[in-house]
């Protein structure tokens, strides 16, 4: 099973493939940017239904017009939500038999995402260690918008990445 099987599938190849025993080499680099995702009321409003967060910030367009940001906005945790997947369009690591995820550090949500915004991020690995039967990764992840100034997530998502590194 590869880290794409869940995904709908498409064309798209990620920007860099890296076999597991590489990973190594990765430690220090810029990986580059993922792809956008469209972020619409739709999605909003199944992210409050899963998660039982009905804030209307984020579920009422009308009352949200008048509000702090003049629209609805993405739940912060939803953006965080797109993290393996947009980090999965920079990066495929070949030769791994499976990919877990370790967890986070330090996340923060510097700017809202409104309603109709495309979500991209760029990641940069900052470390790579061996540990039994694999890798763990430490990624950079910064989040934007086209047209918003600051980051709209930044977070350093751990990874585990097991496999063969005999080889």
């Amino acid at each position: 099973m590869t880290p794409h099987s869940s995904a709908p599938a498409d064309t798209r190849s990620p920007l860099r493939r890296v076999r597991l025993t590489d990973l190594p080499s990765l430690a220090g680099r810029q990986l580059g940017a993922s792809r956008r995702v469209l972020i619409d009321q739709q999605r909003i409003d199944g992210f409050a239904d899963a998660t039982g967060d009905h804030q209307w910030i984020h579920v009422d367009p009308e009352r949200a017009k008048n509000g702090p940001f003049g629209t609805t906005i993405a739940h912060g945790y939803l953006t965080l939500s797109l993290a393996v997947e947009l980090f999965w369009d920079i990066l495929e690591v070949t030769g791994s038999e499976q990919v877990i995820n370790y967890g986070l550090d330090k996340v923060r949500f510097p700017a809202p995402v409104p309603v109709d915004s495309e979500v991209g991020a760029t990641a940069t690995v900052d470390a790579v260690d061996p540990i039994q039967g694999g890798y763990q990764v430490a990624v950079s992840l910064v989040f934007d918008v086209p047209g918003i100034e600051r980051p709209v997530c930044v977070c350093r998502m751990i990874l585990r990445y097991l496999g063969d590194t005999d080889s």
